[in-house]
This record gives structure tokens, C-alpha cells and sequence, in this order.
């Protein structure tokens, strides 16, 4: 019989755990940052054509 060490299923599958290290290589913003630009994008989207009429 195989020996039976104490390792989880993924460590048997091969499979890596991804949850033990995070790496943030991006920026990190602030929700409500993103919230507001996108509110700021989107006010600007609609102003456009009274400025600038086709």
C-alpha cells in the first residue's frame, strides 16, 4: 500500500494553491474611485453632442 502522508488533494492533483500568495502587480484604486470616473465618463458621453453638434 502507498503510504498515506498528510497532503490535501491538491497537493496530490498536481494543482497549485493559489490562494496562499496574492500579487498585486496593477494598480491599486479605490472602488469609489472607479465609481466616479466612470460617473464622470459617462456625464461627459452625454454632453459631448450639445457642444459639438454632427
Amino acid at each position: 500500500m502507498a503510504d498515506k502522508k498528510n497532503e490535501g488533494f491538491q497537493s496530490g492533483a498536481g494543482l497549485i494553491r493559489y490562494f496562499d500568495e496574492e500579487e498585486i502587480k496593477g494598480p491599486a484604486l479605490d472602488p469609489k474611485l472607479v465609481i466616479y470616473i466612470a460617473i464622470a465618463v459617462a456625464v461627459i458621453v452625454e454632453l459631448l453632442p450639445r457642444f459639438f453638434p454632427i
